[in-house]
């Protein structure tokens, strides 16, 4: 009994070894055919076989084998096929393959290199075109491919695109909740703060209402002016000179309005709806 359990180790031990051996040995002779099965789907055009081959060979690369330029050759014309068939996160993971991979010659490599540039280049101005025409979401999906694997929030441009995006809603809102309360002055204010075009002819009911009351009520100040307002409230075309000069200064419109009031000797009062400049 002693024997035997003794022998049983030995036993499993080169049963193990050799199955080892002898899976080692089928890689190795696999790997050895690969070469040749790559270069011949390669020359029938067989884009598919050619890039399933190439994967079992980058498998075993560990092996020793260097990759044969046919690998590089079919995921270039497989990177193509799928970008014109519209498939375009898997054509640019190819390209990305390709260009980290480093086979080719050196020519190859930069022209390589550069077409990868042209394609996320592309995708990221039909994001922009998108974005501008008010289709986040559709510009968030092409830039997706793109962005894949970027683990740094707030530095990619689909960041970038929903700040602008929830920055300009916001201020949108705003805008409607000062038209309906009629502060004209700090509604021109936030209407002067959207800068995405999509929301800018969003907000062109409000800003036509805007400018409209602005005109009104500088035209029932220039007809006060002559004798109807009250002696306190400062003269319209000495206030409006002032909140221009400050405008160009660079203050936003209500900001002016208030620094403009004050440099002519005055205080906004509310009166009703209306914020007016008078007389201290």
């Amino acid at each position: 009994m002693a024997l035997r359990r003794h022998t049983l180790p030995r036993y499993w031990l080169g049963l193990t070894l050799g199955g080892v051996a002898l899976l080692c040995g089928a890689a190795y002779l696999w790997e050895q055919q690969l070469p040749l099965r790559l270069r011949e789907a390669a020359r029938r055009g067989d884009l598919d076989a050619c890039l399933r081959y190439s994967e079992q060979l980058a498998a075993l690369r560990w092996l020793g084998q260097k990759a044969p330029l046919e690998q590089a050759y079919c995921r270039r014309q497989q990177a193509q096929r799928l970008w014109e068939l519209g498939q375009l996160a898997d054509a640019l993971r190819l390209q990305e393959q390709l260009v980290n991979s480093g086979v080719g010659t050196p020519g190859d490599r930069q022209e390589d290199q550069q077409q990868l540039m042209v394609w996320r280049d592309q995708l990221r101005n039909q994001a922009l075109t998108l974005f501008r025409q008010g289709d986040l979401e559709g510009a968030i999906s092409k830039l997706t491919p793109v962005e894949q694997g970027d683990g740094r929030p707030g530095t990619r441009l689909s960041d970038n695109l929903r700040e602008t995006w929830n920055r300009n809603r916001l201020n949108h809102e705003r805008l409607i909740e000062l038209v309906e309360r009629k502060r004209w002055w700090e509604a021109l204010s936030v209407l002067n703060q959207l800068d995405h075009p999509w929301w800018q002819r969003k907000a062109l009911p409000e800003r036509q209402a805007v400018e409209t009351s602005i005109d009104a009520l500088r035209d029932r100040e220039d007809h006060h002016s002559h004798g109807d307002l009250p002696a306190h409230t400062v003269p319209e075309a000495e206030l409006d000179a002032a909140v221009q000069q400050r405008i160009r200064m660079g203050l936003e419109p209500w900001k002016a309005f208030l620094a403009g009031c004050a440099d002519v000797g005055g205080s906004v009062e509310e009166e009703g709806p209306e914020s007016l400049c008078r007389r201290r």
